[in-house]
């Protein structure tokens, strides 16, 4: 009785700015096929982190058929800080990639933006690429052709041959180190102009390598959308979703407060500090640049599950959606660092599940996943009817938990969504 009136009493948030902010609606677990006390267990499992000084608190959030069905927030926002609250503001990092993956996705329903089209027909700077082969014996980069171009959908699957010089090896990684066009000083348009003459890592459509990619298909975003990616974001994912606190900075001081930070000694990827999201950025990454609370990120995920609607309001079509959340690598082979992991494609933005089984990950066939540099993660199940969300803030230990967390999830569900077992 007590927990129907907290659900009750949360079914609408009041922000600082007065503005009242729709939630999804909450439900008993039991009421979805879902066990309240194993789901308790999962909340133990982030209050024994916490409690060993890991990260200061976590919001953790499970829902199911529509509904909210658990929503725990725990610990601290930051070390010896004020208690953790659903509406604390996280760094997501690369839980941004499927979001600009979304309003690529607009545009090309809109016939703004073609998947099939070469990258050059949008940036010119990455008409004629080049694969680095390796190095003279004087220490020169040795490179040769590109095989074909860069297309649009090599940007959403991670398949264009770029590179991400923070982490990893190889002739291409310290190319792109040794620029750094990331390190925020530059606009989305500035760094797609720097990495254009840049080689590549692999021929494109070859590989699958985690890249800058993303981020370079946020400066093809800001060119056919002709708005900054924050705008164009804005416009056609957080306004529709009522995603109010979501966007590359916090903007309003009084929300300050809410930011969730890690400890002292956890605020580095590798040898990068964590952005400060109380101060705007010319660099949008569409890569990694967003913060947001688990509730906008809870309606982000309702409306894929929901196939592209949420509320009456049509973000995608659904065939848009299917396709978005299907294997676009087909033959294309993993490259040093395959991170989607054994069983998993990817699709346009996201990880992807290719078979029930070969993965330590429990799931179903179709489940999609991603999570974000500073602890951040997300999973969605369509056959299930299922996700879920959880916020830390611990490049170090965050994304330790993330295979302990969802497999307890699934152990968490009592009746099955699908017609019979795989």
């Amino acid at each position: 009785m007590r927990l129907a009136f907290y659900f009750a009493l949360c079914a609408v948030t009041f922000l600082a700015t007065g503005a009242v902010a729709k939630e999804l609606p909450r439900a008993e677990p039991e009421a979805v096929g879902l066990s309240a006390e194993h789901l308790r267990q999962i909340d133990s499992v982030f209050e024994g982190k916490i409690g060993a000084g890991e990260f200061p608190g976590a919001v953790f959030m499970v829902a199911r058929h529509g509904k909210i069905v658990h929503s725990s927030a725990l610990g601290a926002r930051t070390e010896g800080g004020e208690a953790m609250t659903e509406d604390t503001i996280f760094r997501i990092y690369s839980m941004t990639k499927p979001i600009t993956s979304v309003v690529a996705l607009s545009l090309i329903e809109e016939g703004k933006l073609d998947l099939s089209a070469p990258l050059h027909a949008y940036l010119p700077e990455y008409k004629e690429m080049k694969v680095a082969t390796g190095r003279s014996a004087d220490g020169n980069i040795e490179s040769e052709p590109a095989a074909r171009p860069i297309r649009v959908i090599d940007l959403m699957r991670h398949t264009a041959g770029l590179t991400y010089g923070f982490f990893g090896t190889g002739v291409a990684r310290e190319a792109l180190k040794e620029k750094n066009p990331g390190n925020g000083q530059y606009s989305n348009r500035e760094l797609a102009e720097i990495i254009g003459t840049l080689p590549l890592e692999y021929h494109p459509g070859t590989t699958w390598e985690y890249s800058r990619a993303t981020d370079i298909l946020g400066a093809v975003i800001e060119v056919v959308d002709g708005r900054p990616l924050s705008e164009a974001m804005k416009a056609r994912v957080f306004d529709p979703l009522d995603m109010k606190n979501t966007g590359f900075y916090v903007e309003d001081a009084a929300n300050y407060p809410r930011i969730a930070e890690p400890n002292a000694d956890d605020r580095m990827i590798g040898n990068i500090a964590v952005f400060d999201p109380r101060k705007s950025r010319v660099f949008e990454t569409g890569g990694g640049g967003l913060v947001s609370t688990s509730r906008d990120y809870a309606r982000f995920m309702q409306m894929l599950l929901n196939r592209g609607e949420l509320d009456g309001v049509r973000i995608l079509s659904p065939f848009t959606v299917d396709y978005m959340l299907t294997d676009q690598l087909g033959s294309i082979g993993p490259g040093k660092y395959y991170l989607p992991g054994q069983g998993y494609g990817f699709g346009l933005g996201v990880a992807v599940r290719k078979e029930v089984g070969a993965s330590p990950l429990m799931g179903s066939v179709g489940d999609f996943f991603w999570g974000g540099a500073a602890g951040t993660y997300m999973a969605g199940d369509p056959e299930e009817d299922m996700f879920l969300i959880y916020m830390v803030q611990s490049p170090k230990n965050g994304t330790k938990l993330r295979a302990t967390i969802r497999n307890m999830t699934y152990g968490a569900i009592t009746e099955l969504n699908r017609k019979s077992a795989p």
